[in-house]
């Protein structure tokens, strides 16, 4: 019976995109196979507090939290689900009391007790493969779940490691605004004296007040994208801001590793929101499958035995057994075309998940290919930018030191200086630009992790 029950059951649709996948990364050096990241892939950047706020964050994020009990929950309807391909056995006993009616009057009814028990035992035959289609959409469902968890952990990576890098910016842009106010201060301080002398106007040192306004009213700004980045860190660990502390670290120290992007086809084995499309998709088509059986008739076995007595005393006699066993088919006739709208409602949303796997697959490898070319420009403007502050420096220190001799005038120090301000802060912007990259190329790759690593997280919270 089992070889033909498998023999009937319907099949379940294969999972394929139809796409066809390149063989290499537009914007990568050369097609070369590459091992997958590392599943501590930010230790690469050698930076501590990186390390530290990871590790909180991987404790202590609740959309992590959220994503394990997810995986919980998928399990668990898995067993329900399971469930229903094994016979159902429950028992039951039972005690009563009746008494009846007396056809003559002043004469007592009959009264007396009745003692039963009983097991009784169900199985539907899956002789379509309904069931074991629904358990498998069951399935594919955990390994969703699974996947949408590498998602949650993949993106929570690239945002704590993101984050980290926008706020060391936002301390290296305090730092050098502040810095730039004490120059423009000190020019400041010179020209009053020169007033003071004589060889200077009002209109000189009105000037320089306002480009020391200007330099001062930029602090607050920075300041305020500090003290963000550092809330939204906390978040992340899932804590509370005043529990997160960041000390200062220079951007140019930390160090920007060597990614190889692999091949676009491993890229898609570890991918977990590709992965996640493609299970949603196999559980689609296992709801298709088991939508085309419920067309079909169902097959059921039933049993039921045990004992049943008027006398307790001889309730476990031979004479006091019961038993019963029935088949039975079930067809439905006429149901207003629900189990075939069932069925177009399944098929259709197949197709959805369908569009929504082969969208995922693409998105997959224009973020990869965006990474690349934004990891590559971001490493050549952070060295032109540095180039070009050395630059700004030189021409400042001849400048400010021709300005206090007085062989050059004012117009000429502020086109310096203001030359020298912005250079300083697009290197500091440049730096932090190339480090998001190297962490967004990162997580476009997928990052290290596995459905390992979900399952081991899921244990230990």
């Amino acid at each position: 019976m089992a070889v033909l029950v498998a023999a009937c059951g319907l099949p379940i649709e294969p999972v394929e995109s139809g796409l066809v996948v390149p063989t290499r990364f537009v914007s990568a050096a050369m097609p070369a196979a590459a091992a997958a990241p590392d599943a501590a892939w930010w230790r690469e950047f050698q930076a501590p507090e990186l390390d530290r706020l990871m590790a909180a964050s991987m404790a202590g994020n609740f959309d992590l939290a959220a994503a394990i009990a997810r995986i919980r929950q998928a399990d668990e309807v898995l067993r329900i689900t399971g469930a229903e391909l094994l016979p159902f056995v429950g028992a039951s006993g039972s005690v009563a009391r009746a008494r009846g009616t007396s056809a003559a009057p002043g004469t007592p009814a009959n009264a007396g007790r009745r003692y039963g028990g009983a097991v009784q035992a169900s199985y539907q035959i899956d002789f379509w493969g309904g069931l074991r289609a629904q358990e498998q959409a069951a399935r594919d469902d955990v390994r969703a779940a699974e996947f949408a968890m590498g998602t949650v952990v993949l993106t929570t990576q690239a945002a704590v490691a993101t984050t980290l890098f926008d706020l060391y910016g936002a301390q290296e842009l305090l730092a050098i605004q502040q810095d730039n106010l004490r120059l423009a201060e000190r020019t400041l301080g010179i020209l009053r004296q020169r007033l003071a002398a004589g060889t200077a106007t009002g209109l000189d040192v009105a000037q320089q007040e306002n480009v020391v306004a200007q330099q001062r009213a930029q602090i607050p700004p920075v300041q305020q994208s500090v003290e963000a980045n550092t809330f939204a860190l906390a978040t992340l660990a899932g804590v509370t801001p005043p529990e997160v502390t960041v000390a200062a670290e220079r951007l140019a120290r930390i160090r920007v590793p060597d990614i190889a992007p692999g091949l676009p086809a491993d890229l898609l084995q570890r991918r977990p929101d590709v992965r996640l499309a493609e299970a949603n998709l196999a559980a689609a088509s296992a709801d298709v499958t088991a939508a085309r059986a419920a067309l079909f008739p169902n097959i059921t076995l039933t049993a039921e035995g045990g004992l049943q007595s008027i006398a307790l005393q001889t309730f476990l006699r031979p004479g006091a057994t019961v038993y019963s066993i029935a088949a039975s088919l079930t067809q439905t006739l006429f149901d207003g075309g629900a189990l075939r709208s069932q069925l177009a409602l399944t098929r259709a949303r197949r197709e959805e998940l369908l569009a929504n796997y082969r969208r995922a697959i693409l998105v997959a490898l224009q973020d990869v290919e965006t990474s690349l070319s934004a990891l590559a420009s971001a490493r050549e403007l952070a060295r032109l930018q540095a180039i070009r502050a050395a630059a700004a420096e030189r021409a400042y220190a001849i400048a400010e030191t021709q300005f206090r001799v007085g062989t050059i005038d004012l117009l000429t120090v502020l086109n310096t200086q203001a030359s020298l301000f912005s250079a300083r802060l697009a290197v500091a912007q440049a730096q932090a630009s190339r480090l998001r990259a190297a962490a967004e190329l990162f997580a476009a790759l997928g990052g290290g992790w596995t459905v390992e690593s979900a399952r081991a997280g899921s244990t230990t919270r």
